[in-house]
């Protein structure tokens, strides 16, 4: 993570330097889920639940945080930071070109909530028998189609990010870096409003401390899933628009 940040930090320039740039990737979701970790395990103190996580192993979680984690991302920036920029097949205009007014599904709020659709159609089929087998004590057997499912979820966010930033191009919209993230990354968004259907649902629990460890863990696998789809999404946009405008440097 230190490293592609740095390089990518390096590649697009800006104003944030190297330390803030890799002590916010450092601290950023790491920090979010410890946080929401405590937070749950301390209502689960004062509700006296056995599925507390004891004290001394959230100690050892934050000692491996800061003692593993947090130097090795700066290890990996440093190196990053050693490295040369990537290179542009193009140069682009020093002054921004003023964006056209956009229709309303290409702007940016209906153009992120209507692309991340397509990635979570599939997956929220598989959803369900996951979070039953979290939640309702069932078992689940099958890993593999569940990794052939990460697989077509990585790929859907691939296509449907290029796709929207082709349109967006089109439209004459060249701002597509943080859109080609978000667009596949509202995926997030629609697991966690799924996993709230399914907790009104389907899940028997009740009292304050189930809903929070529910809501807690839900949101933190959303924030994750935002970031994987999110970061293959922005990958993928990144190597496609290297190319195009490669091709057109060519022809």
């Amino acid at each position: 993570a230190g490293y592609m940040n740095a390089r990518f930090a390096k590649t697009f320039g800006g104003d944030m330097n190297f330390k803030t740039a890799s002590m916010m990737t450092a601290l950023f979701f790491p920090g979010i889920t410890f946080v929401v970790m405590f937070c749950i395990n301390f209502v689960l103190w004062i509700d006296g639940s056995s599925s507390a996580i004891p004290f001394g192993s959230l100690v050892a979680i934050l000692a491996l945080w800061f003692l593993v984690s947090f130097p090795l991302v700066f290890v990996g920036g440093f190196l990053g930071l050693k490295k040369d920029p990537m290179e542009f097949p193009s140069r682009g205009n020093s002054v921004p070109r003023q964006v056209p007014t956009q229709v309303w599904y290409m702007r940016p709020v209906p153009s992120v909530m209507l692309g991340g659709l397509m990635p979570f159609g599939a997956v929220f089929v598989e959803m369900f028998f996951v979070i039953t087998s979290i939640w309702q004590h069932k078992f689940y057997y099958l890993f593999g189609f569940i990794f052939l499912v990460f697989l077509i979820l990585s790929v859907t966010s691939s296509e449907i990010s290029i796709v929207m930033t082709y349109f967006h191009l089109c439209a004459e919209d060249y701002r597509w870096w943080w859109k080609s993230f978000m667009i596949p990354g509202a995926t997030g968004i629609y697991i966690f409003l799924y996993a709230t259907y399914y907790f009104i649902a389907h899940v028997p629990i009740q009292g304050f401390a189930a809903f929070i460890m529910y809501f807690g863990y839900v949101g933190v696998a959303s924030l994750a899933v935002t970031i994987l789809v999110g970061t293959v999404g922005f990958i993928s946009t990144f190597l496609f628009v290297r190319k195009i405008y490669g091709s057109i440097k060519a022809d």
